[in-house]
């Protein structure tokens, strides 16, 4: 029987020793925290977006770094087999809006419970407390761990599981990549995904705490379109916010940090060309031609932001609006078609729901998430060079290559 160590006890930690016990492995999973799957607990603000339901081909769409790597493990153990195995562990699931799944209490708890109860299932030998401080190795094999304690535990295979940096209170603080250099493997440059992003005005945070529903997001180097999309998002005390933001950080994170800042825009009135919204506009005017620009554009826009957005449209705000030129009227509108801004930085890794970078995936077998310089180790889950946008796909990488390597540790001949 092979003697399967895993390290870390998160998502892929749990899977990947649930499928090589069951696959007819002995498995001692090693966490240093007091319980399992602390970072999970929280994702989701607490109930645990678990995957997406939809084919591979759009869960390969949703990867922004090394997308053709997860070939074989979306292939091999897909949305609908995470979610056959939470339902075969008592978790029941719902589908929905973005075909997020959820499990039906919206308790990310449950999700936890349900993977415990494999564990136990499967006979998994589970170490809490347990800080594992160095990957033992002979003749290009992968040996066992070595404990903080000092204590020794041997094995026939080490799979690494102990996720990338986002949200280092549940642990996350890096402990793969150090396992992972000392083994001769290379890291690349990590940063915060999925994050807020910071901005440079002071009028951004005198709306903070607005919530803008169904927006159209473009942020800008130049002329070129980095990124653009509709959705929601939300102001806070340092920029912005929301799923819509933090699909953005994951696609602009690298040119960010590269040139320092980015323009942004928002279409405050997606759903109205310039012409639907001058002409609404101007309907609002020939209503109240004696009244104050102020007191006659509020209808249009949250309490808020009406201030705001009369101090960067060029009307002032005691204008009366028969004095308004034709002109005027249309830059107001433009304004509010491209709300700008100045994106400078991105939030910290305690904001951060993932961690873009990590492990190059040119040292790993996408097939098996082997390693290719260590034979008998595995790298899964967020340790990898792997990131998706926001909507379950960054779990469901965690238990596609989390199940590859159970598979692998079972079928490999020692």
């Amino acid at each position: 029987m092979n003697k399967v160590i895993i390290v870390g006890g998160g998502a892929a930690g749990m899977l990947s020793g649930i499928i090589a016990a069951r696959n007819g492995c002995e498995v001692f999973l090693y966490e240093k925290n007091e319980k399992l799957g602390k970072k999970l607990f929280i994702t989701g603000k607490g109930r645990c977006n678990v995957t997406n339901n939809c084919d591979p081909e759009e869960l390969l769409r949703a990867v922004k770094s090394n997308n053709k790597f997860l070939y074989s493990a979306f292939y091999s153990f897909n949305s609908q087999d995470m979610m056959a195995l939470l339902e075969e562990a008592g978790v029941p699931l719902k589908t929905e809006r973005g075909n997020r799944v959820f499990p039906v209490s919206d308790h990310s708890s449950d999700i936890i419970r349900g993977l415990e109860r494999l564990l136990r299932k499967y006979n998994v030998h589970i170490s809490l407390h347990s800080q594992v401080s160095e990957i033992l190795t002979e003749n290009g094999r992968a040996a066992g761990i070595v404990l903080k304690n000092g204590t020794v535990q041997k094995s026939d295979s080490v799979i690494i599981a102990t996720g990338g940096l986002s949200y280092p209170t549940t642990g996350s603080t890096g402990d793969g990549y150090r396992f992972a250099t000392d083994t001769g493997h290379s890291v690349t440059d990590c940063i915060p995904s999925l994050v807020p992003l910071t901005v440079s005005e002071d009028y951004i945070p005198q709306m903070q705490g607005l919530s803008l529903r169904n927006v159209e997001l473009t942020i800008k180097s130049g002329k070129k379109i980095l990124y653009r999309d509709f959705g929601e998002m939300m102001f806070t005390h340092t920029g912005i916010t929301g799923p819509l933001v933090l699909s953005a950080s994951a696609v602009i994170g690298r040119r960010l940090q590269k040139e320092g800042h980015l323009e942004a825009f928002i279409d405050l009135k997606p759903a109205l060309s310039f012409e639907q919204l001058d002409e609404r506009i101007l309907k609002e005017f020939e209503n109240s031609r004696n009244r104050q620009f102020k007191n006659v554009i509020d209808v249009l826009f949250p309490a808020s932001l009406t201030p705001v957005i009369i101090g960067l449209g060029g009307i002032p705000a005691d204008k009366v609006i028969h004095e308004i030129s034709r002109e005027e009227r249309q830059h107001f509108a433009s304004v509010v078609k491209a709300f700008p801004f100045t994106i400078i930085g991105l939030g910290r890794y305690s904001e951060a729901v993932i961690t873009k970078g990590g492990i190059s995936v040119k040292e790993i077998q996408p097939g098996t998430m082997e390693s290719k310089k260590i034979s008998g180790l595995y790298f899964i889950g967020e340790l990898l060079d792997l990131d998706a946008l926001t909507g379950g796909f960054n779990l469901q990488i965690a238990w596609s290559t989390a199940y590859l390597a159970g598979t692998a540790v079972s079928e490999s001949n020692i």
